[in-house]
């Protein structure tokens, strides 16, 4: 595992290095890091979240997260950024072998993480998406034998991004529960007031994310890119950070996405509900299903968020008793495929040339067949056996009892 982790992520660090080819992005992937991520650092290390920047989205909890680069002072900013990725990602990586090396456990986690994150090419090192799904690995692993640490983690990872909160989901019922959520409760009101005492503005983002629009890789970005060619008039403009439509019946369909993210959300919380069967596998199955229902519903897919359902569904492949087994190879291919997108072909997904919209099709046709695959699992999984098939009929009072054999002798009075 060590061995192919290294040899991986050498090629990940050779790409990054040569990401100024046409091929690769023109340095498209590495540029957020370089002037972005420095530019907050140092409004950051003012004292100060971004105030009026479009393009800062993010819960406070990402401003250490952007700082941390300054404890490696021997390196320049981008490096010790990417050293500090890699750093995260040999986490989870030790984390899912540690938990596939248990008895009655399995290594299908950690080298699924191994080997198809590199599927994303250089990505995940110029993102800060490794940490966070740390967070999130880490909460589930650790959940098992303290569910107070799984909390804190699940808190540490929503205050970075909001995501890792849904982590909870799965927890089982009545102590565990109320353990896990009473210390995210108490983790994240203990670290939002902090950082409200040291930065200023530190609410800022939530403006910027409310007015984000619908991203040309998103669901209903996908049905707007085929309306281009049916006579849309509507166009693509980068704003908020991502490429996304303007024009006519835009608004309409960001709202349609929104209410399908708050149907998820009424799903997930009927699945709970309605849940009676609690396995090793049962959180990180519903963890998995969560992230899923949230993403593909959601005004905007990067590529980045396809890192969080690797992680997750790399934790789930630890237990020989997941049933999400086939979901896991689903969000495998769904990763090939948004390689292509971003950055191989992706001045074709934003042209909406055929070919763009062939390839969105595929990559979140995959999204939603994984997604409803998993809902689907998850809830035969977690119903009580009884409830899987109605019970035999009780036999006709005139029938022949099934004890006699077909060729006994014997006359029944």
């Amino acid at each position: 595992m060590a061995a192919g982790w290294l040899a991986t992520r050498a090629g990940m660090l050779f790409l990054l290095t040569h990401s100024g080819s046409v091929l690769l992005g023109s340095g498209g992937v590495s540029r957020e890091v370089h002037h972005l991520y420095a530019r907050w650092a140092g409004q950051l290390g003012d004292g100060t979240f971004p105030v009026g920047d479009a393009l800062w989205q993010y819960p406070p909890g990402a401003g250490p997260v952007l700082l941390a680069p300054a404890l490696v002072p021997w390196l320049t900013y981008f490096e010790a950024f990417v050293a500090l990725t890699l750093l995260a990602d040999a986490i989870v990586t030790a984390a899912l072998t540690r938990a596939g090396l248990r008895p009655g456990r399995t290594l299908g986690g950690a080298a699924l993480w191994v080997c198809a994150l590199p599927l994303l090419l250089h990505l995940p090192l110029a993102r800060y998406d490794v940490q966070v799904t740390a967070f999130a690995v880490a909460g589930l692993l650790v959940a098992e034998r303290s569910a107070r640490a799984g909390g804190v983690c699940a808190a540490l990872g929503a205050a970075v991004k909001l995501w890792p909160a849904l982590i909870l989901l799965g927890t089982p019922r009545g102590r565990p529960t109320r353990r896990a959520w009473t210390a995210a409760a108490v983790t994240g009101g203990l670290l939002l007031t902090l950082l409200a005492v040291a930065f200023r503005n530190p609410q800022g983002f939530l403006r910027e994310q409310g007015a984000r629009g619908v991203q040309i890789e998103s669901l209903g970005g996908t049905l707007l890119g085929l309306a281009r060619h049916a006579g849309w008039p509507g166009t693509v403009r980068y704003r908020y950070g991502a490429m996304e439509f303007v024009g006519p019946q835009v608004d309409t369909v960001a709202a349609v996405s929104l209410a399908l993210t708050a149907a998820a959300g009424v799903l997930l919380l009927v699945w709970r509900a309605g849940a009676r069967r609690w396995t090793e596998a049962t959180p990180y199955d519903a963890a998995l299903c969560a992230v899923l229902l949230f993403t593909t519903t959601s005004r905007v897919i990067s590529p980045q968020y396809l890192v969080w359902l690797l992680g997750l569904a790399a934790v789930c492949l630890t237990s020989h008793r997941t049933s999400q087994r086939p979901v896991a190879a689903l969000v495998v291919l769904a990763t090939a495929v948004s390689t292509v997108v971003y950055p191989l072909l992706y001045a074709e997904v934003v042209a909406s040339s055929w070919t763009g919209c062939l390839l969105m099709l595929t990559r979140n046709g995959l999204l939603v067949t994984a997604t409803a695959l998993s809902a689907r699992r998850l809830w035969r999984a977690t119903r009580p056996p009884g409830a899987r098939r109605p019970p035999p009929p009780a036999p006709d009072a005139h029938e022949t009892p099934r004890s006699v054999p077909w060729n006994s002798r014997a006359t029944p009075r």
